[in-house]
């Protein structure tokens, strides 16, 4: 079977990779010059740094997908965060996560004496729930209305607490309020807000604890080379430069993608981008309105020096934490006082700045807004963040910054993220699980979808099995397609169809 990928962001190109393995015909194409999407550094001479995701989450589902799409994964070298990471308060204290819990529970009784026993609760509870919501969430598609209205998911949302907020499931664990702000915001990572995203997403920060946080060496977007690597090796196509401007349907089914260079015809479409922008190429309009997730201004800096005493990632939490996050979400405004993250990665890999030199990326949380003046907006934020910085241990960074490069949410949605948000769309209730956008979203049954905005999420571990769910979409629909026609399939056309 021949299948046409729009897009090659680590959902296009895991999927087509699994699909070639199957024995299809998978051509990928790309609007830019290079494949990654989100996954790409930044450079300036011999500096560089990851331009998007940093935290390195769920390796075991990583490593495990990549090797089931033919990933030579000895190509891949983590590297473990122990601590996993620090978090710091205006007023000078520090929390640090740890991989060992017998480490956590110390470190919990010297900053937050009395709720030892809470965090022991939270990490029962939430490998209790991990164990439901990894096959009903993660490991399932919801393409038809059985699959969500029924006893099972139903109470498997009542047992993840999908009714409470992230924040206020903490509060039944926690006394302190910097403890509750230390297990809710990795919300954030996905672009959510704490206060208002579902308390499922409270298994993310459980699983930095349970699976660990590692660093990829020579960046996160390194895993690009072993990938394109076994695209060459399995016959995977990629044709970059190659915007699809649509998707060719005829009498309710897909056909084929027009490119600038003409039409393609093909058996199946994947599309992988932020799902609101597919609904363009299918030359149709959506009767919802999608939230977008948070946007975010980055700032990459290439240093003089090094930071060796610094985690590799830490936080700079603001006091005002809850007064933050209504800024973002609910009044659409850059925090006066706002939280950060920083990522200091020449502490464990000198490969990316020349010898001596060092590169940090810092991610402030901001809305996903176009009535902002980013320009305006990203000077200020850089004086407070330099400002923050050099008052917490990295000394004279201004004098020692080499260069800094910044990225808005208005580059962001420029380059198709949806509404400039960083993540996709946002992880609301009514837009996560069964609410989500699916792997098969439209009537064209031969048409699917992958990427962060589509079920089961953002991330780039929780986006690949996203691309595993595509291939059993797949995998069903030519099997329907069997049983309805009734036909044998040649073997050339149809690729290895029964190895399926």
């Amino acid at each position: 079977m021949k299948v046409a990928v729009a897009g090659s962001g680590i959902g296009g190109l895991i999927t087509g990779l699994l699909l070639a393995k199957n024995g299809h015909k998978v051509t990928i194409f790309e609007k830019e010059d290079s494949i990654g999407g989100r996954l790409a550094f930044v450079t300036k001479g011999d500096y560089k740094i990851d331009k998007g995701p940093t935290i390195v989450l769920l390796p075991d589902m990583l490593m495990s997908i990549l090797a089931d799409a033919g990933v030579n994964t000895e190509e891949i070298e983590l590297i473990r965060c122990d601590p996993l990471y620090g978090i710091h308060f205006p007023d000078g204290q520090t929390y640090r996560k740890f991989a060992d819990l017998e480490t956590q529970l110390d470190e919990i009784r010297r900053e937050f004496p009395g709720d030892e026993e809470g965090f022991k609760r939270f990490m029962a509870d939430m490998d209790e729930r991990f164990a439901i919501g990894e096959p009903q969430f993660l490991q399932s598609s919801f393409l038809g209305i059985k699959d969500y209205i029924n006893p099972k998911t139903i109470g498997s949302l009542i047992k993840l607490k999908a009714y409470r907020t992230v924040m206020s499931n903490l509060k039944t664990y926690f006394s302190h309020e910097r403890l509750q702000m230390s297990y809710g915001l990795q919300s954030l990572y996905i672009g959510g807000n704490p206060y208002s995203t579902p308390a499922i997403y409270s298994l993310v920060s459980f699983s930095e604890h349970k699976h660990g946080i590692y660093y990829i060496k020579g960046g996160y977007a390194s895993i690009l080379d072993p990938v394109r690597k076994a695209c060459e090796r399995l016959g995977v196509e990629i044709k970059t430069s190659c915007p699809v401007e649509k998707v060719l349907v005829e009498d309710g089914k897909a056909e084929g993608i027009r490119t600038g260079e003409g039409d393609f015809l093909a058996d199946a479409v994947v599309v992988n981008g932020d799902f609101p922008g597919t609904h363009s190429l299918m030359e149709r309009t959506s009767d919802k309105k999608y939230k977008p997730s948070s946007g975010c201004v980055l700032f990459y800096l290439g240093v003089k020096g090094t930071y060796p005493d610094k985690d590799l990632h830490q936080f700079y939490l603001n006091e005002h934490f809850s007064k933050n996050m209504k800024e973002i979400f609910e009044k659409g405004k850059v925090p006066s006082e706002p939280s950060f993250y920083v990522f200091n990665p020449s502490i464990v890999d000198e490969s990316l700045a020349p010898e001596g030199n060092s590169v940090l990326y810092v991610l402030v949380p901001v809305p996903a807004s176009e009535k902002i003046d980013w320009e305006e907006a990203s000077g200020y934020l850089s004086s407070y963040v330099l400002d923050t910085m050099e008052e917490s241990g990295f000394d004279d960074l201004r004098e020692r910054l080499n260069w800094m490069e910044t990225r808005t949410p208005e580059q962001a949605r420029q380059e198709g993220l949806y509404a400039g948000g960083s993540f996709g769309i946002a992880p609301a209730l009514g837009q996560s699980g069964p609410f989500r956008p699916q792997v098969q979203p439209f009537p064209e049954k031969n048409v699917f979808a992958v990427g962060a905005s589509t079920h089961p999420g953002g991330g780039v571990p929780i986006v690949m099995q996203g691309a595993k769910l595509v291939e059993q979409a797949v995998q069903r629909y030519v099997e329907e397609e069997l049983e309805r026609k009734d036909v044998t399939m040649d073997e050339q056309d149809f690729g290895s169809v029964r190895s399926l």
